[in-house]
């Protein structure tokens, strides 16, 4: 196999690496976990009683009870938090738009169709309050006013002498939702609750495109299993069922995560159950202490729901910084996604950053790279010997081989010289494709001109169509195939890629376009370098020649 062939192998297997990666991603198996149904007799220290099921699946569709929303104002959020159960129904990101640029980022919402997401919790036990029962507040409708950290929403359910306050804390400047329980028994029984948390949402929305498909399902995470995804399909084949005495519970999709984070060292047991035929809900439960008669329990949660922003996923729970997942690349795209963030920090500009992220690492390999072009330019000088040598011995694809071979050795070129630098450098590509593909700080932010959203694509395919334009000009300085069939699918070549990226974020064709332009640079450096090289060479063998004779 010559080097234009195994350039070709490479180029190939770079598409099948991607295209094999972001179908792992969408599709991600459900882990080797024993599971049991949800609503069977669950352990004692863990979740209740076999009569105490939270709800039961619905075969002919899935239908919220609803009360009255309370709305609720902060410096991040707009919230409809609903009498009923005391959901989150709603939830705006005010400092995230939407995809037509004009309003708030819309995360939960039990409205839209497909989609349904919300959040819930409840109390399992005689006289609790489940999520499908109703509470009070004090007011129709709460604003963190200007000065204030924080902001309490205090709703409150009363049953045969059992009070209870559920309590929503919202920080300024933070994605952490404080929802804690306050218990009071004040009948004559002493009462063992169980709490949970859940999620409930479809399996139609957010699901991606062909070719940019994206993960929207479940993800859990404890000290013992780390970081999982769940698709809804696996959840609607076998139910997740462990205990664990950490962890949290969540869904993910492109750029946002939903988190519920109970109380550190609280035995708890994880949970998936199909309400139906597209309605999933993920959660977790836990046994609390006995309250005896005229005692109170304070009950504190955490929900985290927002962007992946690695600092405030790494600041709310161990481990839900995964939740921004690089997939099998994770060592090398991390540091990769740190370096781009400090670059960021001092040109202000995701998109510069991008560049001279791109100029670092070509740096890195620039002597790796020049090894491979010089194997390919000494081949590239060899193109017209090879031609004569096809002509020469037509069909005779063994005497081809074999004059090949000697040629090769005659001329001291490793044909593979130029394959092997491109390979070790797949990895980095593929992991800084998915670290510009997965990175929330991406979306919407402007580069320059027409660039406004370097996590969208080139509204006017400049980029791509720049893109095209350079790989042309790399198959020119590339060397010329002797295999006609070759001959044209390196031709062909960067129009395939190029309609490719017509689809791609225009922070990944960026960075491919500026990465092509270097490779463009050094290519001809040592393609002109070469060249001389040989000159000089076929010089002084001639003036060697004519000193012999």
């Amino acid at each position: 196999m010559d080097t234009r062939r195994l350039v070709l192998f490479v180029i190939f297997s770079m598409s099948i690496l991607m295209l094999w990666d972001a179908w792992q991603t969408k599709h991600a198996p459900v882990t080797s976990t024993p599971v049991v149904a949800v609503n069977s007799v669950p352990s004692a220290d863990t979740a209740g009683s076999a009569t105490n099921t939270i709800d039961t699946p619905v075969d002919t569709g899935y239908a919220l009870k609803s009360g009255q929303n309370v709305v609720v104002t902060t410096d991040l959020y707009k919230v409809n938090i609903n009498t009923v159960g005391g959901d989150l129904r709603k939830l705006e990101l005010r400092k995230h738009r939407a995809n037509d640029d004009q309003t708030n980022y819309l995360l939960l919402d039990d409205s839209a169709k497909p989609m349904l997401y919300v959040a819930q919790t409840g109390l399992i036990g005689q006289d609790l309050p489940t999520h499908n029962s109703v509470f009070t507040s004090d007011a129709a409708s709460y604003q963190m006013q200007d000065g204030k950290d924080k902001l309490e929403v205090r709703l409150s359910a009363v049953n045969n002498g059992v009070t209870v306050y559920k309590v929503y804390t919202f920080h300024r400047n933070r994605y952490e939702i404080d929802v804690n329980y306050e218990i009071k028994n004040d009948s004559s029984v002493a009462i063992t609750p169980v709490v949970y948390y859940q999620i409930v949402h479809d399996s139609e929305s957010n699901q991606g495109s062909a070719l940019m498909p994206t993960f929207t399902g479940g993800t859990y995470y404890t000290e013992t299993t780390k970081f999982k995804k769940l698709a809804f399909k696996d959840m609607a084949k076998e139910p997740l069922n462990i205990t664990s005495n950490d962890g949290w519970v969540g869904i993910l999709q492109h750029y946002f995560v939903s988190a519920w984070i109970p109380k550190d060292g609280l035995a708890r047991k994880f949970y998936t159950e199909k309400l139906s035929d597209n309605i999933f809900r993920i959660g977790t439960k836990s046994t609390l202490s006995t309250i005896a008669p005229g005692a109170t329990l304070a009950v504190p949660a955490r929900f985290y729901t927002g962007p992946q922003t690695k600092e405030d996923l790494i600041a709310a729970a161990p481990g839900l910084e995964y939740s921004v997942d690089y997939g099998w690349l994770t060592v090398i795209a991390s540091p990769l996604f740190w370096l781009l963030s400090k670059i960021h920090s001092v040109v202000q500009n995701w998109g510069v950053a991008i560049i001279l992220l791109t100029i670092f690492i070509k740096a890195a390999f620039f002597k790796l790279s020049a090894s491979g072009y010089r194997s390919m330019a000494q081949m590239r000088e060899l193109a017209p010997r090879l031609q004569s040598m096809k002509e020469k011995f037509g069909d005779d694809r063994q005497k081809m081989q074999i004059a090949m071979m000697d040629l090769y050795k005659k001329e001291k070129i490793n044909p593979m010289g130029g394959c092997f630098p491109i390979l070790i450098q797949v990895p980095v590509f593929i992991a800084l494709y998915w670290v510009l593909l997965g990175s929330v700080e991406l979306r919407h932010a402007p580069f320059f001109g027409w660039i406004q959203d370097l996590s969208a694509i080139d509204p006017f395919y400049i980029l791509p169509i720049l893109m095209g334009a350079t790989m042309i000009i790399q198959t020119k300085l590339n060397p010329k195939p002797t295999d006609p069939m070759q001959a044209k699918i390196m031709t062909w070549m960067p129009v395939v890629f190029s309609v490719f990226f017509f689809f791609f974020p225009a922070g990944l064709v960026l960075y491919w376009l500026v990465n092509n332009v270097l490779s463009i640079a050094q290519q001809w450096y040592v393609n002109k370098m070469i060249h001389a090289e040989t000159v000089a060479k076929k010089q002084g063998h001639v003036k060697k020649s004519g000193e012999h004779h």
